[in-house]
């Protein structure tokens, strides 16, 4: 509904973030970055304070898909989604996207991590005897490359905890052979997830339409698609949403997340377990279906993603440090840098942008990894189209908000990286709205940067970071 004018601009403008504050951010929705809307910069509600009210109003063009929301004050933001603070948001329609999915019984899963309930136990027997586990220099299990061991954090599927080191699972019933759409939402603070589904131990075919909320056939070129695959690749913050297909009566069936190499530095996400899928004729069905006869969704009057000429090229870059180098165990500054300056966490009391855009146009954003850890590139305000993985193109004619960039062995020449294209054309982005790792611990150690987007009819401010030609990414290290 708009904000609420200058007084009510005032609001959100003078409160202290501290380890007691909160404020929300609506996690792949298309609204302003404005006080009572989606401001995680300056919004900071205390328990004292008078209540406050949100006044959101989503797009009619907002593409349905699954969404969602949780707290965003920084340094404590990974604490918050730790204890919970999360839910689900769906916006209506995606039958009228996708037509394969019409008429499907629909669940929402909502994967959150927290820290482990039983820290001191042994492995389970059933797992194979590992090296001894090592912490990282955050306190977590380090990533120890087999596959195994304890994790850096427990799991639990919509609040029922699936805890190591034996990993009691959750229950999903169905009935035998049925089809439905499964929405899955990773709303982990550090965890990456892997989704598999697996009938007497064989994977399963995974019907993929939509990603971070937005169809796979955004762009209305691929029809009524379906991208069937045996495992999902859901980075903590994003969203997947696919057909399954029950299995029949006698089989033994698995909701699991595989291993995920997070590198040397980082966490170690296991192999494990995360639900039953138990079959029945009386299985109950979901509380809702989608909509048998839909009327197909309006083409969107933008032009393609894809098709729109960036107006400059970006790069930006992922590092870390060692507050003390002389110690392995210090702790750590996380960076994501404009490429030409400094490196330096995140200061909250600044204000300054580091980077300025212009509403209407299109930029092109190279993100590199330079550490040794896997990280999740995510911005607020808009999604963003994958174009190039590890220097090479890919074929995605779909948005998202979040990527993974790989991370740096040390035996390359080049460091990982990923290429996106921004879209700044909503007017909806105008405002100032930060873009950062969502593994939030890196995020709370300073890992977020500040975007400007002025309005068309004003004069973009010099300070837009160095271009950076595409020709130029296959520079040496330095």
């Amino acid at each position: 509904m708009g904000s609420h004018g200058a007084e009510s601009e005032k609001e959100c403008a003078g409160a202290a973030m501290t380890v007691e504050s909160t404020n929300l951010h609506f996690h792949g929705l298309v609204v302003p970055p404005s006080c009572h809307q989606d401001d995680v910069l300056r919004t900071s509600i205390n328990p004292h304070d008078p209540a406050f009210e949100y006044r959101v109003r989503i797009p009619e063009d907002q593409p349905p898909g699954l969404y969602w929301y949780h707290p965003h004050i920084h340094g404590s933001t990974k604490a918050q989604v730790l204890g919970g603070a999360s839910g689900a948001l769906i916006v209506e329609g995606i039958e009228r996207a996708n037509k394969t999915v019409a008429g499907l019984p629909e669940r929402v899963l909502v994967i959150r991590d927290q820290n482990l309930v039983n820290p001191n136990a042994p492995p389970s027997k059933s797992e194979p005897v590992l090296p001894r586990m090592l912490l990282d220099r955050d306190g977590d299990a380090a990533n120890n490359g087999t596959g195994f061991g304890q994790p850096a954090k427990d799991l639990s599927v919509n609040y029922v905890p699936v805890p190591y080191p034996d990993y009691p699972p959750a229950v999903i019933e169905m009935k035998p052979e049925e089809t439905q759409l499964w929405r899955v939402l990773n709303a982990s603070a550090i965890t990456y997830l892997n989704l598999a589904v697996l009938f007497n131990r064989a994977p399963q075919q995974l019907g993929l339409v939509s990603l971070d909320g937005v169809p796979l056939n955004e762009n209305r070129t691929l029809g009524d698609f379906v991208d069937w695959q045996t495992h999902l690749g859901v980075p903590p913050g994003a969203r997947v949403e696919f057909i399954v297909k029950g299995p029949p009566v006698g089989t033994q069936a698995l909701l699991v997340t595989r291993t995920v190499d997070t590198g040397a530095g980082g966490e170690n996400d296991p192999n494990r377990t995360l639900s039953i899928i138990r079959v029945s004729p009386s299985a109950p069905e979901p509380r809702s279906k989608l909509e048998s006869s839909p009327a197909a969704l309006p083409a969107s009057k933008k032009q393609w993603l894809g098709d729109v000429q960036p107006v400059r090229t970006r790069l930006l870059y992922f590092s870390e440090k060692l507050l003390d180098p002389n110690n392995p165990n210090s702790a750590t500054e996380f960076y994501i840098t404009v490429d030409g300056e400094t490196p330096q966490p995140f200061d909250p009391h600044s204000g300054a942008p580091n980077i300025i855009a212009k509403q209407g146009t299109v930029e092109d954003w190279i993100i590199e990894n330079r550490s040794n850890e896997l990280h999740a590139f995510h911005i607020h305000q808009l999604h963003f189209m994958l174009l190039d993985y590890l220097g090479k193109p890919v074929n995605e004619p779909f948005l998202r908000d979040t990527v993974n960039v790989p991370y740096f062995t040390g035996k390359t020449l080049t460091y990982p990286s990923v290429r996106v294209r921004i879209d700044f054309r909503d007017p909806n982005v105008v405002g100032i709205f930060p873009y950062h790792c969502h593994l939030l611990e890196h995020e709370d150690g300073g890992m977020m940067g500040i975007i400007k987007v002025e309005p068309a009819e004003e004069p973009t401010l010099v300070r837009e970071g160095r271009n950076h030609p595409a020709e130029d990414r296959s520079a040496s290290r330095q």
